[in-house]
């Protein structure tokens, strides 16, 4: 199998990929949630299941693009974030609505919160230490198991696959929010645990290797375990999939840019981690 060879077309690709996100976020931005931007967030106690478009009838009277979710085991229990600020007098507005629609004898909603920009700020802030404190353990991790070629690497398979996530979130404008850093994190370590399987083949076929030969121990190694990865990644795709077709919105905030995430990282383990892997020992002594 010549996956080396090939290395500028799987490159190119990934950078031609990244470019169309680069643009799309320079043109119209990330969809920052109310985690990140502030907002204001309702519960409201149905009593009984409803539809989101029964929903949306009151809510879109105040913002058109409120997010609406279903919590408790009977999803009798509505919930409702915009990013809008609304004060004491507009949240209970916005109950009164609902109170007369579904005949509610409550005189207040379960829960109902304004958020402010500091807090997601500290969020956002939070997310970013989080990444990095997981991708330095990392490049740790792999550098003190095998090397730090290979602990190199890893990262930049790493950092290609939050990029491709990234433009995932911006192309299909999911909010970034709580569970953005949650899919970010998972991305991270479902793409680290195949990068080491490739490595780890790498390494044992090192041994029997002539030196300078990198190119073909990649491919090699690439050959000996590209159906273990592809399998591996379907198994937990359908998971994924399936999840997505029957869960609620929330949920589906969540597992699409893990469905991009997760094939981001089975092709960066095959077509982005071992060929930066061989251009680092073909032009250092890492």
């Amino acid at each position: 199998m010549k996956i080396i060879e090939k290395t500028k077309l799987w490159f190119g690709l990934s950078l031609a990929i990244m470019a169309i996100g680069l643009v799309i976020i320079l043109t119209t931005g990330l969809n920052f949630g109310i985690d990140f931007t502030g907002g204001t967030l309702m519960e409201i106690k149905l009593h009984k299941a409803v539809l989101t478009e029964d929903i949306r009838t009151v809510t879109n009277e105040y913002d058109k693009d409120m997010s609406i979710n279903f919590i408790g085991e009977k999803k009798e229990i509505v919930q409702i974030k915009t990013k809008k600020d609304f004060n004491s007098k507009k949240r209970q507005e916005v109950f009164n609505k609902f109170k007369e629609k579904y005949n509610l004898e409550e005189t207040q909603p379960e829960k109902a919160e304004q958020f402010g920009a500091t807090v997601g700020n500290e969020i956002r802030n939070n997310a970013i230490i989080s990444t990095l404190i997981a991708a330095v353990g990392m490049l740790i991790y792999v550098s003190v198991r095998f090397e730090f070629s290979y602990g190199i690497a890893s990262i930049i398979a790493l950092v290609h696959d939050v990029l491709i996530l990234i433009c995932a979130y911006a192309a299909f404008r999911v909010p970034v929010n709580g569970p953005f850093v949650a899919a970010v994190l998972t991305v991270v370590g479902y793409s680290i645990n195949d990068t080491i399987v490739v490595f780890d083949r790498i390494r044992e076929n090192m041994k029997l290797a002539k030196k300078g030969e990198y190119a073909n121990i990649a491919n090699q190694s690439i050959s000996q375990t590209i159906s273990r990865s592809i399998n591996t990644s379907l198994t937990t795709l359908i998971a994924i999939i399936s999840l997505y077709v029957i869960g609620v919105e929330s949920i589906k905030d969540f597992t699409l840019p893990l469905i991009v995430g997760m094939a981001a990282g089975t092709y960066s383990s095959i077509f982005i981690a071992s060929p930066a892997w061989v251009l680092i020992k073909e032009k250092t002594k890492f």
